[in-house]
């Protein structure tokens, strides 16, 4: 994490519900029905995801709290770092179709 980033931080989360409880009730409920038991994507899979989305998003509390949760519901070391260059490579994709996107905007401006 980096120096505004904390580990303590995520204990705060309390007061962040408290100071807009409809709206984070709304979010938990949300959250929590991402991490069912029992939908067609197993839990493990659902872990993967979530540990892709906070790579390339770069979120260092969902990265924290997914790789444990990744671990627990038995993701390996391995599947983890195939994970990472998963997200890798997406995210790189998406910096080359917006290349394309900058090329065509590029050649709309008038000389």
């Amino acid at each position: 994490m980096t120096d505004y980033q904390k580990h303590s931080d995520i204990s705060t989360a309390p007061a962040l519900v408290a100071l807009a409880e409809a709206e984070a009730q709304k979010f938990l409920s949300f959250n929590r029905a991402t991490e069912r038991q029992d939908g067609a994507i197993p839990r493990k899979y659902r872990e993967l995801i979530a540990i892709g989305v906070a790579l390339t998003t770069q979120c260092a509390y969902c990265l924290d709290v997914h790789t444990r949760h990744a671990r627990a519901h038995g993701v390996t070391k391995e599947e983890l770092a195939e994970a990472a260059f998963v997200a890798a490579a997406v995210r790189a994709g998406g910096t080359l179709a917006h290349s394309l996107m900058a090329l065509r905007m590029y050649d709309e401006e008038p000389d």
